[in-house]
């Protein structure tokens, strides 16, 4: 059974870097896409940034473009986020995805499996 497990959330400051990890567990995910979404309180899940298993192709949201990146490590079979330059919109529950195949996949629905998140609050 897959099992998508995210780690590395935390408070901090306006500017400062954070990075989230995300452990794949279940299957091999040779084929597949995984993303990184968020949700705010009250608004809807957004897409963050995803990466192809196999090639590491990457893409991200305009709104994290230049501050985000998006990395994989196959021999741990995890996902990482690193984020920088933090600003207050970017308070929100991650979470990490996968979906089988490798097209462009940006929105929820086209993943398969999903992980329950971490927290990621950035304060003044």
């Amino acid at each position: 059974q897959v099992q998508l497990v995210e780690s590395g959330g935390g408070l901090v400051q306006a500017g400062g870097s954070l990075r989230l990890s995300c452990a794949a567990s279940g299957r091999t995910f040779s084929g597949y896409t995984m993303g990184w979404f968020r949700q705010a309180h009250g608004k809807e899940r957004e897409f963050v940034a995803r990466i192809t298993w196999n090639m590491g192709i990457t893409y991200y949201a305009d709104s994290v473009k230049g501050r985000f990146t998006i990395s994989r490590d196959s021999a741990k079979n995890t996902v990482y986020l690193h984020m920088s330059s933090l600003k207050l919109e970017d308070t929100a529950v991650y979470h990490c995805a996968a979906a089988a195949g490798t097209r462009w996949y940006t929105r929820p629905n086209e993943y398969d499996y999903w992980g329950q998140g971490t927290q990621v609050t950035v304060s003044s």
